[in-house]
């Protein structure tokens, strides 16, 4: 798949990179939410190329596993 089919698959707003954070707002996506104690809610947002970095990973973690890779499901529990 395409780096552009990819990112495709997710809904992208301004939010702040949990890897890139001195980059300030830019398009990001929502990964995961965390709720830590007494702290609410917490969002993890990805900027384009974190994502596509971690569908790489995903892809090779699942090839390694002998299972199929599909795109579109970072932050969910792939094991």
């Amino acid at each position: 798949m395409e780096r552009q089919q990819i990112l495709d698959l997710y809904e992208w707003g301004d939010g702040t990179c949990f890897r890139h954070p001195e980059q300030g707002p830019i398009l990001t996506t929502l990964v995961k939410v965390l709720h830590p104690r007494g702290a609410g809610r917490h969002e993890v947002r990805a900027c384009e190329d974190c994502v596509i970095a971690m569908e790489d990973i995903r892809r090779e973690a699942a090839a390694r596993a002998g299972r199929e890779y599909e795109p579109g499901h970072i932050g969910e529990c792939d094991m």
